[in-house]
């Protein structure tokens, strides 16, 4: 049996990890191939882009999808200054945060919060619609959003998210 297992080598910075892989368990986080994403978000609104993210980010796309594991793949999204929000949402919906002292709440409005710091608005958003553990935590790492249409991740060939509008 020891015969049919690989040993791979896993570099980290300042140390390498040795790992024995069992071909037959094929679905350990080790076996699941991550792929990059590019996703557009121009012109689309900002929940329904965030859940499309958020779906790729846990791997509901794939057929090996575990709730328990992170089998999801990195998605970039560009253009976050272009995303919209429905309705009266920009006026009436606000951003909220408090530091924890007696009278610590910040309020600003959508308008304003999505002026100054759009790429954050999108990553909050998706943020929201991942689990609430150290799961989503590790999947959150996989997200990257940009203001424009530049990002610097040519290197790892993004593919286009195919997002329904």
């Amino acid at each position: 049996m020891a015969e049919n297992k690989t040993t791979v080598k896993a570099a980290r910075p300042g140390r390498t990890i040795t790992a024995t892989l069992d071909p037959a368990k094929k679905d350990s986080p080790a076996y699941v191939e991550k792929k990059w994403y590019v996703a557009d978000g121009e012109g689309m609104p900002l929940g329904r882009l965030a859940s499309q993210v958020a779906a790729v980010l846990r791997g509901k796309n794939k057929p090996l999808f575990t709730p328990n594991m992170d089998c999801g793949d990195y998605v970039i999204v560009i253009n976050s200054d272009k995303v919209v929000l429905t309705g009266k949402k920009l006026e009436q919906k606000m951003k909220r945060t408090h530091s924890g002292y007696m009278g610590g709440l910040k309020e600003k409005s959508y308008k304003m919060y999505m002026a100054e710091s759009s790429d954050k608005a999108v990553y909050d958003a998706v943020k929201g619609m991942l689990p609430k553990n150290s799961l989503g935590r590790q999947m959150l790492k996989k997200l990257r959003v940009y203001k424009d249409a530049s990002h610097g991740h040519e290197a790892q060939k993004p593919e286009i998210l195919p997002l329904v509008k």
